[in-house]
């Protein structure tokens, strides 16, 4: 008998994507396109293989999975197939759900290419839809242009250029994978210490393998434990140097490296890289006549002098001469410099963190994206929990094609009244004594930047807010001079005070837009405007490089959540690595601030 498919969560969420897409294109009810595109957009988020959770009962704690999904996800798990799927997508070309995975192209406009084109099957659909296109064949149907075609033709080669990453886990996944596997090894006495290694320890947004690493005298016992481990598919190898290499039951390589408590801090150092950062260390030795390894630091010219050992890290660079260096500053940007300098940055951490101002709660702004999905109160009440002193519902405009100006002027002030009725409970609540640390909702929007710049609310809508943040969510090919105007436009609106996921990237799908930077950080810091680091695991943007520049501008940051969910209220760990990585200090964050100096900041 054949071994039953294992469904990674990408396999899973791409399944439900098509599942929405099949809805639409057959004009389906609207609340259940959007439910299957929410629980895809969950699974593929989520830090848990969904399969995992399905076998200890748990599909309940993916949000977004209701009854009906989480059903037909038990058939899948329990058969490896959907009936109700497979009589859904049955008249559909299957080229249909291939030029999806095409930027720019949706549901229908899939469906009329795979029809009208006479392109059924899946493979090599790509190759000819882009032959169909080379011949002009795109532009001659009705509803398409020569701008269509093109746009298409551009598509294709985007997607091309960006399959090569699509391999690479985002971090927060990646992250939940070694820490599961790092709890598993520390349940053995013989595990002194455990930490991962490369991309993974230095915060890297994707990550390739994972790599960890284990201090212990007793390495076979290690490494027998190791191989025992219940979500291995496959041993590749074991016991070599220490070393074993496993596939895991979602097809992600592990490798686990063993090395004695003596030498543990000198493997750490090697294998957490980056490589350049090792090269330029390794440079920086020689010219003292020093060899590196993983075992230690000896004489380069006397390969016979025993090998000096490092227990930690810290150790290990000081004996260079050297300060300790923060793996996510392990790039060979500066930092070996200013480590010998001893000037390098008091990185920001996650306690420094005092609230989160762009999230997206449950309240039913009829939103031109999507919406959040748990309550405003439920969300306040977890933020609590992390001590934050304030927070802010920022969730998306109202759709302007659905709704007249008095409409949306109409739902804001209901969304005024509701966080003033929170945040007067909590004045009230503070009052009896319970509560001693100050606490406030800001009632904020993120507000869709249009492609000549104007803010997509009328301007009387603005009363109702305390500020806003501006983003860009559509037409991402404009020319480079003509998106920085159309930031610095939205930007200059006194009450916008944040630059949403500045870069509008979504990592392994869509590169982002182009912006003069130049222009951009000057116009920031001229008018006291902040940009955003959004910790949602497919963005992570503004990237470490854009932090690291802006930082030498003194332009101000804030580190959100971008929360859909209250788990992705956790996401600001992240947020707090990327900012680590672009060097940044508690001073160069302003949600660092007290609830009283950002007051002054959002509400000037």
């Amino acid at each position: 008998m054949a071994a039953k498919k294992i469904f990674t969560n990408q396999e899973i969420a791409q399944l439900l994507r098509n599942i929405a897409a099949a809805y639409e294109i057959k004009n389906n009810n609207r609340f259940k396109i959007v439910a299957y595109q929410r629980a895809a957009d969950s699974i593929e988020h989520a830090s848990s293989e969904t399969k995992d959770l399905w076998d200890e009962n748990q599909l309940d704690q993916i949000a977004g999975i209701g009854k009906s999904i989480a059903a037909h996800l038990d058939e899948l798990f329990r058969t490896g197939k959907v009936k109700h799927f497979e009589k859904l997508m049955s008249n559909l070309p299957a080229a249909t759900f291939v030029f999806l995975n095409i930027p720019g192209i949706g549901p229908k406009t899939a469906y009329k290419l795979a029809k009208n084109l006479g392109i059924n099957q899946a493979q090599n659909a790509i190759q000819r839809l882009k032959k169909a296109a080379k011949q002009n064949k795109i532009s001659q149907m009705a509803d398409f242009g020569a701008k269509s075609e093109q746009k298409i033709i551009e598509g294709i080669a985007l997607m091309a250029k960006t399959k090569k990453t699509k391999k690479r886990m985002l971090l927060p996944y990646a992250d939940q994978l070694a820490q599961e596997l790092i709890t598993y090894l520390k349940k053995l006495p013989a595990t002194l210490e455990a930490h991962p290694l490369g991309s993974l320890r230095r915060k890297v947004s994707t990550i390739g393998d994972i790599d960890i690493a284990v201090k212990t005298k007793q390495p076979k016992k290690i490494i027998k434990y190791f191989t025992q481990y219940p979500k291995i598919k496959r041993i590749l190898s074991k016991g070599k140097k220490g070393l074993c290499r496993v596939i895991l039951a979602n097809n992600r390589q592990v490798d686990l490296r063993t090395q004695s408590p003596q030498s543990y801090g000198a493997m750490l150092q090697y294998f957490t890289g980056s490589k350049h950062h090792n090269i330029a260390l390794r440079e920086l030795a020689l010219k003292r006549g020093l060899s590196l390894s993983e075992y230690g630091i000896k004489t380069a010219k006397n390969q016979k002098y025993k090998i000096k050992s490092f227990a930690t890290e810290r150790a290990f660079y000081n004996y260079l001469g050297m300060d300790w260096i923060p793996p996510e500053l392990r790039e060979n940007s500066g930092e070996i410099e200013a480590a010998q300098k001893h000037c390098l940055p008091n990185l920001i951490q996650e306690k420094d963190i005092k609230g989160d101002l762009h999230s997206h709660s449950s309240f039913n702004i009829e939103p031109s994206h999507d919406l959040g999905q748990d309550s405003m109160t439920a969300m306040v009440q977890k933020v609590i929990k992390f001590k934050y002193q304030y927070f802010a519902f920022s969730e998306h405009n109202p759709s302007l094609s659905q709704h007249t100006e008095k409409q949306i002027i109409k739902i804001l002030k209901h969304k005024k009244e509701i966080v003033d009725k929170i945040n007067y409970s909590i004045e009230k609540y503070q009052k009896k004594g319970v509560k001693k640390l100050p606490f406030f909702v800001f009632n904020s929007l993120e507000i869709d930047i249009k492609p000549d710049g104007s803010l997509a609310i009328p301007q009387k809508g603005f009363a109702y807010l305390d500020f806003a943040i501006a983003s860009i969510h559509s037409q991402f090919n404009l020319p480079k001079g003509q998106m920085t105007q159309r930031i610095i436009k939205a930007l200059s609106h006194p009450q916008v005070k944040i630059l949403g996921h500045p870069t509008g990237r979504i990592l392994s799908e869509r590169e982002g837009y182009e912006l003069d930077w130049e222009k951009i950080f000057s116009f920031c810091l001229r008018n006291n405007k902040i940009l955003e680091i959004n910790s949602y695991p497919n963005r992570l943007d503004l990237p470490d490089n854009l932090i690291h520049q802006a930082i030498k501008y003194n332009v101000k940051l804030v580190i959100n959540t971008d929360a859909h969910t209250l788990d992705q209220l956790d996401f600001i760990k992240y947020g707090v690595a990327v900012a680590r990585r672009g060097w940044a200090e508690k001073k160069d964050i302003i949600n660092t601030l007290s609830l009283e100096k950002i007051k002054k900041i959002l509400l000037a």
